[in-house]
């Protein structure tokens, strides 16, 4: 049994962290804000809980020590926000991820995991996304997510901190918010169709997106805390266009959804699609495929749906 550590473990893919580990007999501590997370993701899972700050840099060293990885999840999310609040944004994403690893740097053999982006990438169109191409961030998020890989690499470089960034595409599964204001397309298109509400795509649907399915997310997040010191791509490694994804949640819904197509929205990146190699020659190979990934994510939703009812 070990020792782990998950901020923002209340999240949407933080709380799958916990649930696996939890599962696997470990030690889970998690630090959450609850300003994006919910403490009724942990339910009926055996995981110490802490509401506290990632700022608050004392109690990130007190609850790091003697972990055995930390995967660091805990960030300003919004895209949007990030842009009205650049300097909260920059104290939570790039000074929280500092306080991470100093705590790190004192409390030896500790691994630091970063959840980071696919938004470092910015719009360039080249496909696929390959780590080596120059990154392009266009927001406060992708700049201080930008930021975190940097202080990642330079922690280990400089001061022998066991590190290493996780890019995610498009994530999407169970306990994915659909009111958020990061709100993905997946949440929100099935919880339309199994109401038989409109679905809605901005622009014509012919852009594409990477998705990744969360459970693969936690096993790529798992083996980067055993292998690996880089910044990885995370996501299938091929593209499904929105509507080609409004269809398929129809067809698994059974629903009468009417897909209504409304102005493209400025600043839409076009075209998504990972270059995985680096990451699977560690080793990952993801379990599920979107249609098997849509399938549980469905069930997921239905059953919250008809517990409100």
């Amino acid at each position: 049994m070990s020792k782990y550590v998950i901020t923002g473990g209340a999240g949407f893919i933080g709380s799958h962290i916990a649930e696996h580990l939890s599962n696997e007999g470990h030690q889970v501590i998690i630090l959450d804000s609850l300003r994006t997370g919910f403490k009724k993701n942990l339910n009926n899972l055996n995981v110490e809980f802490i509401q506290g700050d990632i700022r608050d840099e004392k109690l990130v060293q007190n609850i790091i020590k003697n972990a055995a990885a930390v995967f660091h999840l805990a960030a300003l999310v919004s895209v949007p926000e990030s842009l009205l609040k650049i300097r909260e944004c920059i104290d939570i994403n790039t000074i929280g991820t500092l306080n991470v690893l100093e705590a790190v740097k004192i409390n030896s053999d500790c691994k630091v995991v970063l959840s980071t982006s696919a938004a470092n990438y910015g719009d360039n169109p080249i496909l696929p996304k390959v780590e080596t191409m120059s990154p392009e961030p266009m927001t406060p998020y992708a700049i201080t997510k930008l930021d975190g890989e940097y202080y990642l690499k330079m922690y280990m470089d400089q001061y022998k901190v066991p590190t290493a960034s996780l890019r995610y595409f498009n994530v999407f599964g169970p306990r994915q918010n659909p009111k958020s204001a990061y709100a993905a397309a997946v949440p929100i298109f099935i919880n339309n169709a199994l109401q038989n509400k409109p679905i809605t795509i901005y622009g014509d649907g012919s852009q594409t997106r990477d998705f990744i399915y969360v459970k693969d997310v936690v096993k790529a997040n798992i083996l980067a805390s055993n292998i690996g010191d880089e910044t990885y791509n995370v996501a299938l490694g091929h593209s499904t266009s929105i509507i080609d994804l409004a269809v398929k949640i129809k067809e698994i819904t059974n629903s009468k959804s009417e897909i209504i197509f409304l102005k493209e929205r400025p600043g839409d990146i076009k075209h998504s699609k990972a270059d995985t190699s680096k990451f699977n020659k560690l080793g990952f190979k993801p379990d599920y495929s979107i249609e098997k990934a849509l399938e549980e994510t469905i069930e997921f939703y239905d059953l919250e749906l008809r517990n409100k009812n």
